[in-house]
């Protein structure tokens, strides 16, 4: 989908033409639809959160026993 502004006579100032542009774009919706695929991302599966779990239990268990012992 392309958005094209056309100067509407020749003395026309360049901030019109851009403001006119920005709110052609944000009545659009293409900026808001380009914000939500950044932010989307694949479901992890089962496994995969498995063993993050895995692997943050073990970090989590360590930096405990760490304070305990007294060692950074």
């Amino acid at each position: 989908m392309s958005i094209q502004v056309t100067r509407k006579d020749q003395k026309e100032a360049n901030e019109n033409i851009i403001r006119r542009f920005n709110r052609k774009v944000l009545q659009s919706g293409v900026l808001s639809e380009a914000k939500a695929s950044m932010r989307f991302s694949k479901p992890i599966s089962k496994t995969e959160r498995r063993k993050k779990a895995i692997v943050r239990n073990e970090r989590k268990a360590e930096k405990t026993l760490k304070m305990r012992l007294g060692i950074r």
